[in-house]
């Protein structure tokens, strides 16, 4: 069963192909953010490392993490980063492998799709087979974050300068998917990969 990671920055549509795959081919997707979260919950594996690290005020009062509020206290600090980051990142590769292997073992899958916005900077090279980049022009990637989450071009460029350049996603990639066009094109590409 291939695991196949992808990736691709702000506004590619990622979450659009992963839908493809799953429902068109009968993939499983594993969301490395949803799988950190999940890792966040109460009695969880990062929980009370995150906890014990910076206190109990990132929580909330029914005793779950803020994460907006973890964020806010990460995000103006690299120390403080750096800190969430070590406890998290070996936490979530452990889980991500693991489900995989539940995967695996169950058989019922075409393959396994690993989402990540970060799947290259995180050195998951030897989780995944191959991986796929989705590409989308910068004004498309403009216009779908105003119209979807009312981002401003400032607030776009703001998150593309903090992700890799299309070069260096082109470098890893072994498929790289344009999603600039209509769904239709993008299936066609997803097809001759995949099909």
């Amino acid at each position: 069963m291939k695991v196949i990671g992808v990736t691709g920055g702000v506004g590619s549509g990622k979450s659009v192909v992963l839908s493809v795959l799953e429902k068109e081919y009968g993939a499983e997707t594993i969301l490395a953010d949803l799988v950190a979260h999940d890792l966040m919950e109460p009695g969880a594996k990062s929980y009370q490392q995150i906890v014990e690290a910076f206190g109990t005020e990132v929580l909330n009062e029914n005793q779950t993490i803020n994460r907006q509020k973890l964020g806010e206290i990460v995000f103006s600090n690299h120390e403080k980063l750096e800190k969430l980051n070590a406890i998290t990142h070996p936490n979530v590769r452990e889980e991500i492998c693991r489900r995989i292997a539940d995967i695996k073992e169950k058989g019922e899958a075409s393959a396994i799709i690993l989402e990540a916005a970060l799947l290259i900077e995180s050195g998951y090279e030897d989780i995944y087979d191959e991986l796929w980049y989705i590409y989308v022009d910068r004004e498309t990637r403009y216009q779908r974050l105003y119209e979807g989450r009312g981002y401003s071009r400032e607030q776009t460029d703001s998150i593309m300068e903090k992700q890799l350049t299309e070069e260096e996603f082109r470098a890893h990639a072994q498929v790289i998917i344009d999603n600039s066009h209509s769904i239709g094109k993008t299936k066609e590409q997803i097809q001759k990969y995949f099909g």
